[in-house]
């Protein structure tokens, strides 16, 4: 059996516009829908969502057909979750709170094996080698794997140049929730100070020769961003698409429980 080859990584080497979307509900079924909305990307939240790694393989599974490349953001740069992630198949990790470069570094290593200086553990019958059908992954899985840092906050501001110099750095995601938050503006991602942050990152990420990436959920937003030079940009997420098209539809509603009664 052939390595399976990782779509979203030659797009961001290729320089391609990748366009995502973020999936908060840990549900295979939900995922398999959004996965063939037509999204190049879809995040599987481990970080901030009910997500446990069987959850996980459902939605990887889930994903195959819907053409949208699965990015599992797991819930911190931690080995451990990082092995597991990667032997249920996935191919291209986000890791949260990425304050320098030695914590780049440190994630770099868990998705490497021990002969290219890291630390993975070794399975010869992960989901990631197919069961064990894959004869060459173990030698090639770096190949195929793409290893996303995300800063969001001041302090990993100052770091960009530095995390982007680590060897095995796919792109940097810049997570403007936390970067608001750290700069006293929490909840207010679209505040002028951090929009300006975001922008200046945004550059200096590209100059570093590294893609760049984002979320939002305001469209307009997202345009802007892009327009700055993001390369791989999620334009908003499950959860809220489900809650806010559900709240506009029971309001359009409402104005017959006003009108009408089924009293006989």
């Amino acid at each position: 059996m052939e390595m399976i080859l990782n779509q979203f990584k030659r797009g961001l080497r290729a320089g391609q516009l990748q366009i995502g979307l973020w999936s908060h509900l840990s549900n295979h079924v939900s995922t398999e829908v959004i996965g063939g909305a037509g999204f190049d990307w879809i995040v599987l939240d481990g970080e901030h969502s009910p997500n446990e790694t069987f959850l996980l393989h459902q939605q990887l599974q889930a994903l195959i057909e819907g053409g949208s490349s699965p990015v599992v953001r797991v819930a911190w740069n931690d080995k451990v979750l990082i092995k597991r992630v990667l032997d249920i198949g996935a191919q291209t990790l986000l890791i949260p709170q990425v304050q320098n470069a030695e914590e780049a570094a440190i994630a770099v290593a868990a998705t490497r094996y021990p002969a290219e200086g890291g630390v993975r553990g070794f399975t010869g019958l992960s989901r990631a080698s197919r069961f064990g059908r894959i004869k060459e992954y173990h030698q090639r899985a770096s190949e195929e794997l793409c290893v996303l840092m995300q800063v969001e906050t001041a302090e990993a501001l100052t770091q960009i140049e530095a995390i982007a110099q680590v060897d095995g750095i796919d792109g940097i995601f810049i997570g403007p929730g936390d970067l608001s938050a750290a700069m006293g503006h929490i909840g207010q991602p679209g505040h002028p100070e951090v929009q300006a942050a975001i922008k200046d990152a945004i550059a200096r990420i590209r100059a570093a020769g590294k893609p760049a990436g984002i979320l939002t959920g305001d469209e307009a937003q997202a345009r802007q961003y892009i327009e700055w030079g993001c390369c791989f940009t999620a334009v908003g997420a499950d959860i809220a698409l489900l809650a806010r098209a559900a709240e506009q539809l029971a309001a359009r509603f409402q104005p017959l429980k006003i009108a009408r009664t089924c009293a006989a």
